[in-house]
Formats: C-alpha cells, structure tokens, sequence
C-alpha cells in the first residue's frame, strides 16, 4: 500500500495574530473524502538543555497559562524574523531567560511537536559550560525565576513526571543520546 498526501481543494484562516494562524483546510483524501482538518501555523521552536562547567541543568520556572500552572522548564522560545537560524534563537533565549551564555552549543535533535495539527519545527540545543554573564531580559510579559539542579536529579525529576513540558521531555531525550555517543 502507498501512503500519499491528501489533496488540498482550498484553505480559509479563520485568525492570524501574535505570530500564530488557524487555518482549516477542504482536503480530499486518498479514498475521495472529503476532510476539514484544523492547522496551527506558528513558528520554529527551540529548547536549550543547558548545562553548567559543575554538570547542573539550568532551568527556568514559569507560569504557563495553558496549561493554568507554574512550571519547571528549559530555556526555551521562538525564533524571532531576526533571528538568523535556530541556533541563534538558542543563544538568545538561553541570554535572555536566564542572563547565562554558552561558546559550546550544539544542535542535538529536531522533531515535530505535533504533526497532525502544527506545521512547526522544534529544534533541541544541548549548550555545554555554560556560564553566568548578567540579568535577564525578559519580554513585558514574563515572569521567570533561574535555578540550578546536578543534571543527574534533572533526569529523576523528569522520570517522575515533574518536568510535564512534553518538548522538554524530547529535548532531554535527545541529550541523554547525545551525551551517551560523546561522553
């Protein structure tokens, strides 16, 4: 059997703001259907698993309204039109939440947060000796308070379901393999 892409008869946003559109699609799919899917068009995600010279995470803790709850996370952000690459976005978002900067960072994964209703890309940054260089430059609407935690707790914490930012949870995945092929 050969999978093939759904044809795609016509599109309608139903909103565009703040870098975010919903757009519901008329697809015609292989058996001649015809589909409605919703689609969320945001831009390119990055997440930073940062670690210190002493192996510590660091990490960030804010409100996520989603969500309804105070979180602990990774730095983490979207690339912005100036930015350059995904990289780029990672020096910047690693500055900005938590006045820490790195010369050694890596890209160690990419993936899809979910395809069957996003259309972005989430790049996964593994930023190695990481050191303190000044404040935060946080956006108007954040919040955001930095600790450091042994990158061994890091991965327990994880395990037991207090780290729930699903991406998070990717990023780490992508650094565990990483680190285990670079020890």
């Amino acid at each position: 059997m050969s999978l093939t892409p759904w044809k795609i008869l016509g599109s309608k946003y139903l909103y565009r703001a703040n870098g975010v559109a919903l757009r519901v699609d008329q697809c015609e799919v292989p058996n001649g259907n015809i589909f409605e899917p919703y689609v969320i068009e945001t831009g390119t995600w990055v997440n930073v698993i940062a670690l210190t010279k002493d192996r510590e995470v660091i990490l960030v803790r804010q409100y996520r309204h989603g969500a309804g709850q105070v979180m602990l996370e990774i730095p983490a952000g979207v690339m912005d039109a100036e930015d350059e690459s995904p990289l780029e976005t990672a020096k910047r978002e690693l500055s900005e939440e938590t006045g820490y900067r790195s010369e050694k960072i890596i890209e160690i994964g990419k993936s899809y947060p979910n395809p069957a209703t996003h259309n972005n890309l989430t790049y996964s940054f593994l930023a190695l000796d990481a050191e303190l260089i000044g404040q935060q430059h946080l956006d108007e609407t954040e919040e955001i308070d930095v600790s450091l935690m042994p990158f061994d707790e890091f991965v327990m914490v994880a395990k037991n379901g207090d780290l729930p930012q699903a991406l998070h949870i990717t990023a780490l995945f992508f650094a565990l393999a990483y680190m285990e092929r670079n020890p």
